[in-house]
């Protein structure tokens, strides 16, 4: 299945088969975050998408989170990028959405 752009995407919903498409296409998650009563269907970041975010974070803090709904957004109900109390929810999740493996440093 193929991602839509978020300024064109109308999907409000996703039926497990076109997650299990999506699952595919993004080995590392799919995640359904739930903010009161809305939804939203969303992949894991890359680095492209962390590396925008950080580039747009410099004029303005809340557009790292934006960035990343705006691009990691498969589906779901676009009143959570749009209403600034269902944004400030789905940003305190998004930290669980940036999980990475992780690391150790020994010096040698």
């Amino acid at each position: 299945m193929k991602k839509t752009p978020f300024e064109k995407n109308d999907l409000k919903t996703l039926t497990p088969e076109q997650v299990d498409e999506f699952k595919r296409e993004y080995p590392s998650g799919i995640f359904m975050l739930e903010v009161l009563d809305k939804k939203c269907w969303l992949h894991k970041p890359d680095r492209n998408i962390l590396d925008l975010a950080s580039a747009s974070s410099r004029k303005k803090d809340s557009k790292f989170n934006e960035t990343i709904l705006k691009n990691c957004w498969l589906a779901g109900d676009k009143e959570i990028i749009t209403n600034d109390e269902y944004f400030f929810g789905a940003s305190a999740q998004l930290g669980e959405l940036i999980q990475f493996a992780d690391a150790s440093l020994k010096k040698l």
